[in-house]
C-alpha cells in the first residue's frame, strides 16, 4: 500500500508538471508553425527573410501577454501559483485563464489514472505519454483546428515502438491498426467530398486515428470511431444549447478522436468484447 501510494503521489506530481509544459506546447506550437510557414513562403517568393528573435518551446521565457511581466519560478508552480495569485497577473492584474490550471490538473489526473490502471510499469509510463499527447492535441485542435504533424507523426512511430514488446497489442495488430486507421478516415474524407463537394475533415484526423491504431491495435478502431461520433454529438449539442454555437460553425473532430482513444485505452478490451467476442 505504501508503494502504491508513493507511485500515485509521484504520478500526480509529475503529471502536474507535464501539464504545465503541455500548456506551453498548446500556446506556442501553433505560433511556431505559423512562423515557419510564413518564412517558407517568403523564401519561395524570393523575399529577404527577416531576422526574428528565437521563438520555440524553451525561449523566450514565459511572460504575461498583456504587460510582458516575466513569470518567475514561484509564479509558475502548477495550480498552486494560479490560486495564490487569484487567477491574475502579479504585475498588471490581468485575468489569467482558468484553462491553465485545468490543463495542469488534467495532466495530473490522467497520470494517476494510468498508474492505477496499469501500475508503475513501462506500460503505465507509456500510457501517461499517450494521454498527455492526446491532451495537447485536443486543446490545439479546439483552438486552431490543426493537428500538427510535429505531434501526430511521432505519436504513430511511438505506438509502433512500444508495441515491439506488445505493451498494448501485438506488433502485427499495431501495424495493421496504423494502416487501417489512416485509410478509414481517408476513405470517409473522399466519399464525403465526392458526395457533398467539400471537405469534412482534415488530414490530421487521419494521422491521429492511425496513431491510435498503432498504440491500441486494429480491434479498437471500430470502437474509437463509434465513441468519437457519440462524444462529438454530445459535446456539439451541449455547445449549441449552452454556448449558443451556430449550427453551421465547423467543429474539430480531433478532440473527439482523442477522448475516444483515451476511453478505449482504459476500457477498450472490455467494450470490444461486446462486438468481438
Amino acid at each position: 500500500m505504501t508503494e502504491t501510494a508513493f507511485a500515485i503521489a509521484a504520478a500526480l506530481l509529475v503529471g502536474l508538471c507535464v501539464g504545465s509544459f503541455v500548456n506551453v506546447v498548446i500556446h506556442r506550437l501553433p505560433k511556431m508553425l505559423d512562423r515557419g510557414w510564413r518564412l517558407q513562403c517568403a523564401e519561395l517568393r524570393g523575399e529577404q527573410i527577416p531576422d526574428e528573435p528565437a521563438y520555440n518551446l524553451v525561449v523566450p521565457r514565459s511572460a504575461c501577454p498583456a504587460c510582458g511581466h516575466g513569470i518567475t519560478a514561484l509564479e509558475n508552480i502548477p495550480v498552486v501559483s494560479w490560486l495564490a495569485l487569484g487567477g491574475k497577473c502579479k504585475a498588471c492584474r490581468t485575468r489569467i485563464s482558468i484553462r491553465y490550471p485545468v490543463v495542469e490538473l488534467l495532466g495530473g489526473v490522467l497520470a494517476v489514472a494510468a498508474i492505477i490502471a496499469f501500475g508503475a510499469t513501462a506500460k503505465g509510463a507509456a500510457a501517461c505519454v499517450l494521454l498527455w499527447t492526446l491532451l495537447a492535441l485536443t486543446m490545439i485542435d479546439f483552438d486552431t483546428q490543426l493537428l500538427p504533424d510535429d505531434i501526430t507523426l511521432p505519436l504513430v512511430w511511438a505506438g509502433l515502438l512500444v508495441n515491439l514488446w506488445g505493451l498494448f497489442t501485438p506488433l502485427a495488430s499495431a501495424v495493421v491498426g496504423a494502416i487501417a486507421g489512416y485509410l478509414t478516415l481517408w476513405t470517409i474524407y473522399w466519399l464525403f467530398k465526392l458526395i457533398r463537394g467539400k471537405e469534412g475533415m482534415g488530414y490530421g484526423d487521419f494521422k491521429l486515428l492511425a496513431a491510435l491504431g498503432a498504440w491500441l491495435g486494429w480491434k479498437m478502431l471500430p470502437l474509437i470511431v463509434l465513441l468519437s461520433s457519440v462524444v462529438g454529438a454530445v459535446l456539439g449539442l451541449a455547445l449549441i444549447a449552452f454556448k449558443g454555437r451556430a449550427h453551421d460553425v465547423p467543429m474539430p473532430f480531433g478532440p473527439f478522436l482523442a477522448i475516444a482513444g483515451a476511453i478505449a485505452l482504459f476500457f477498450g478490451p472490455a467494450l470490444s468484447k461486446l462486438y468481438l467476442p
